[in-house]
């Protein structure tokens, strides 16, 4: 019995355990609520790995497309560009060097190409956006129905362009058009709005006005509600009336605004395509019959495509790629200007 008794209080020890049994120090430390050896380290790894590596994954799908259709044309417009290359063999190239880049310069079709891409991008740029800024101007004060007016002014950047385009053509027809019906009652005679010179760049210009002018006007109403309301205040104080806010407030607050969009607007007028080439029908990639209203872009497009010299059309490509840098250096020298200046 005493025996027995002192056997049920001493339990065994660890050696004398049964087999299979561990100790209760040692199921303590394999308990529940612990992890083997090398599982925060493995844990920690992975997500070090995955904040160094996930931002790059995330980006990566852009610059894939970005490579694939944006960089490599652009390498091969480059290669084409010192080829005198065909589209009907484009595998029998020849080197050209800078021929290509020559023919141009001594060009005259290059030359009124570049001239149109100018005379339109000013006829469509300037009151494209002083009406853009006026109407911001209109849309930020506390209008009734602001919201839809600002959806409406959208509207014409959501339609389409060979859409908008067609019904300008149907407005600037010759013969039953409504510009030209409304002209005969101010006594001005029907204008053949296709063949005038500058008749069919201004008529072109207006679809581009039409288009992009709401675009411009938000990013403008944007910009103004970014501005302080204190400084409007501190003029009111000073008896400036709304005009005068307007030109010594919201104007210069705007200016890095301006900038922007006057560049993205130049960007725009340079590529400009879609539009002059509905707009002239059968004769669309010629700018007219006299070339009147062809623009780089359409230049480019028939020397490629419907001429078929696609070393002449990489240069000319590249042509525009330059002009776009100079825009570029230009709109860098007057930002740094501006932030000098304030």
């Amino acid at each position: 019995m005493t025996s027995s008794k002192e056997a049920l209080a001493h339990p065994a020890s660890s050696a004398e355990a049964a087999p299979g049994n561990e100790p209760g120090a040692a199921r303590g430390a394999h308990g529940r609520g612990t992890q083997p050896a090398g599982t925060d380290s493995w844990r920690s790894r992975l997500y070090r790995w995955d904040m160094k590596a996930s931002p790059y994954v995330f980006i990566a799908p852009f610059f894939v497309i970005f490579g694939a259709f944006s960089l490599v044309p652009l390498l091969y417009t480059a290669w084409y560009s010192l080829h005198n290359v065909q589209l009907s063999a484009l595998d029998n190239q020849t080197w050209a060097g800078l021929d290509n880049y020559k023919n141009l310069l001594s060009s005259d079709f290059f030359w009124n190409a570049l001239t149109n891409t100018f005379t339109i991008g000013v006829i469509s740029t300037v009151p494209q956006l002083l009406a853009a800024i006026w109407l911001a101007h209109m849309l930020n004060y506390r209008l009734r129905g602001s919201t839809v007016w600002r959806v409406v002014m959208l509207t014409p950047y959501a339609t389409s362009v060979a859409a908008a385009t067609l019904v300008f053509v149907l407005l600037y027809s010759w013969d039953g058009g409504m510009i030209n019906w409304l002209l005969h009652f101010v006594g001005v005679e029907p204008i053949n709005w296709r063949e005038s010179d500058w008749g069919s760049q201004f008529a072109v210009s207006t679809i581009v006005i039409w288009r992009w002018t709401g675009y411009n006007a938000l990013i403008y109403l944007a910009a103004m509600q970014a501005i302080p309301a204190d400084l409007y205040e501190s003029a009111a104080l000073d008896g400036a009336g709304r005009w005068q806010q307007f030109r010594h407030v919201t104007i210069p607050m705007l200016r890095p605004t301006i900038l922007f969009t006057v560049v993205v607007s130049t960007i725009g007028a340079t590529q400009l395509f879609g539009e002059p080439l509905l707009f002239g029908g059968v004769s669309g990639s010629k700018g007219g019959a006299e070339h009147q209203y062809q623009t780089l872009g359409l230049y480019m497009y028939d020397q490629g495509f419907m001429i078929g010299n696609l070393g002449k059309a990489s240069a000319i490509a590249w042509s525009m790629f330059l002009i776009l840098l100079v825009v570029a250096a230009i709109n860098m020298l007057i930002t740094r200007r501006l932030r000098k200046s304030q």
